[in-house]
């Protein structure tokens, strides 16, 4: 059964990266998700030099003759970008069989996740074409989904859970998937989709930001897009914006670049290296996350006063089995809802190791109160949770303890 930690990946391997000779370290032994994380993208070692090369802060390259080579302007490419891009790739390559190489895809870095959602909607469709979103997705998608409609774009919607999105392909050009989904936590059959969605023409994107290419890989699962935003579990430390789109081909991975091109939505080099350094930790962070995601919503479900609890990881959850069969672990993210809004505010007040904030996947946990931004459809005391680093029994506890004060009183909680 798929789990964290579970299942050994081979290394990456395939042809080389321009501007980074021989980054591609060939092997067929199959390495484990940590030691692809701590040396996804590095160069070959080179004497005197660091490991990861810092940060290339150029906004254009000598080039004297003609225009030639893989850095000319620096919106177009940085070699900061290039080792990023190729770490990515390098962990949302699809599993290679016994003896074989991985092929690792084209990536793109952008400056946030919905550059890079932008990106490959605005890039790979126009005017008469059919794209089919998630109702039940992140919550920017409705503006996108009116951004595409203005367009001449057709927009279909259907629910994540139960594959609904098969009843509305038909005639579609593209299919974008949100599994799991953020903040419901339903979870779709990507596979299932994918073939569905090829046998009609309709290219695959999966927004893959909830699972991290440690949780999830898309393109093993039949996408044509690995879509995320870097900003949350995959640099993992709240301190930068980023996106990704992993491509199954490179005709794809050109009209991306294209788009990024035109409309410059490109990383910043500091950026970039924040995130290609904070991989080396993902599988730590992500494993320990997992762990406390699962301790809390195993606690949360023994309590009288939450309901609508979901986590794609407890065995009675409606997505458990369907998770099961496609992700390695299950995410940073539990979701349930508290009696009323009352209720929910008070129990963020009482925390005392958990940020109220917007984001997740950070070593920090953060939870929120969903409804106060209008543009989900959740309960007024729903709870987006996303559990950290912590100690385990530390974090539980202060949860545990939180809803405790937040059931015995109607005033203002203390805590932070």
């Amino acid at each position: 059964m798929p789990g964290p930690g579970r299942g050994r990946e081979p290394g990456a391997a395939g042809s080389r990266t321009p501007g980074t000779e021989g980054a591609e370290h060939v092997t067929t032994a199959p390495l484990g998700d940590g030691t692809r994380a701590v040396r996804a993208g590095l160069p070959e070692p080179v004497k005197n030099r660091p490991t990861l090369p810092g940060p290339v802060f150029a906004s254009h390259f000598h080039l004297p003759g003609e225009v030639d080579g893989p850095y000319t302007y620096a919106r177009d490419n940085n070699p900061t970008w290039t080792l990023l891009e190729r770490a990515i790739g390098e962990l949302e390559a699809p599993r290679a069989g016994a003896g074989e190489s991985a092929e690792v895809p084209e990536t793109v870095v952008f400056a946030s996740g919905m550059a890079a959602v932008s990106a490959v909607l605005l890039s790979q469709v126009s005017a008469g074409d059919t794209v089919v979103l998630p109702d039940d997705g992140y919550q920017v998608l409705p503006l996108v989904r009116e951004q595409l409609q203005a367009y001449g774009i057709r927009v279909r919607t259907a629910p994540t859970a139960g594959d609904a999105q098969l009843e509305v392909l038909d005639g579609a050009r593209l299919l974008w998937i949100e599994s799991p989904s953020n903040p419901g936590l339903d979870v779709c059959d990507i596979r299932r989709l994918a073939e569905a969605a090829h046998a009609g023409g309709a290219l695959v994107a999966v927004d893959n930001t909830l699972a991290t290419p440690l949780g999830q890989r898309p393109l093993e699962l039949g996408a044509d897009f690995a879509v995320a935003s870097g900003t949350k579990g995959l640099s993992g430390h709240g301190d930068l914006l980023l996106g990704y789109v992993a491509c199954r081909t490179p005709e794809l991975a050109g009209r991306i670049q294209h788009w990024r091109k035109i409309v410059g939505a490109i990383p910043g080099p500091m950026e970039a290296w924040l995130a290609h350094r904070s991989l080396a930790t993902l599988q730590l962070r992500t494993h320990r996350q997992w762990a406390n995601a699962l301790a809390v919503a195993e606690a949360l479900a023994a309590r009288a006063d939450v309901s609508g609890l979901r986590y794609p990881g407890l065995p009675g959850d409606l997505s458990h089995k369907t998770a099961t069969g496609q992700m390695h672990g299950y995410g940073s993210v539990v979701s349930f809802t508290l009696a009323d809004r009352g209720h929910a505010e008070r129990f963020l007040r009482a925390l005392t190791l958990v940020e109220d904030a917007t984001s997740f996947g950070g070593v920090r946990s953060t939870a929120e109160r969903r409804g106060r931004w209008g543009g989900d459809a959740v309960p007024e005391g729903f709870i987006r949770f996303s559990a950290g680093a912590e100690d385990t029994e530390d974090l539980v506890a202060d949860v545990l303890r939180a809803l405790g004060r937040a059931a015995a009183t109607e005033g203002p909680a203390s805590g932070h």
